[in-house]
């Protein structure tokens, strides 16, 4: 009974009520591109950049942005892009489809050629705090020594930094 009521509810409720996903076009390299889901966290006018060219970031964010993203909850969709097989557990963050400067400094560590991840070795090791330089060299990194134990060593860090609110600035 409750399960046809949450059908009903899920037809009937103006369309508008269910903009919580945000797809951002995102790419692995530049021939592979996809739809990158989060949960929203930022204003729809918000500019389609990185976040962390955006002038004044805190006059985008939505109330309860802030809290999903400190606590990585906005990227819980992208279990969605793990099972269509975009993306795995442990990678480098997938990259937006217009950061070019990103893409060909991965390209040339040959970073590009791994699939994107919901965490990484460069998130564990500075998040937001990083340079892009630094990230690749990170990416570079995880990938000369990628395995299972570094994998799993990875996952345990993602879960202590996001428990620790660790590395995020908007």
């Amino acid at each position: 009974m409750n399960y046809l009521l949450s059908i009903k509810l899920f037809v009937y409720l103006p369309r508008r009520w269910f903009s919580c996903i945000f797809q951002a076009e995102a790419c692995r390299d530049k021939l592979f591109f996809f739809p990158d889901l989060y949960f929203r966290s930022m204003k729809k006018n918000t500019p389609n950049v990185a976040t962390h060219l955006l002038e004044n970031p805190e006059q985008y964010l939505l109330k309860i942005g802030g809290i999903l993203r400190k606590l990585s909850l906005d990227e819980l969709p992208n279990l969605i892009n793990i099972m269509r097989g975009e993306m795995v557990f442990v990678g480098p963050r997938p990259a937006l489809y217009n950061q070019d400067d990103l893409m060909a400094l991965r390209v040339a560590a040959g970073v590009d050629k791994l699939k994107p991840g919901i965490t990484g070795w460069a998130q564990v090791n500075g998040r937001d705090e990083i340079s892009i330089e630094e990230k690749v060299r990170l990416e570079g990194e995880y990938l000369r020594r990628r395995s299972l134990w570094f994998d799993f060593r990875i996952v345990v860090m993602t879960f202590v930094r996001v428990v620790k609110v660790d590395g995020v600035k908007h």
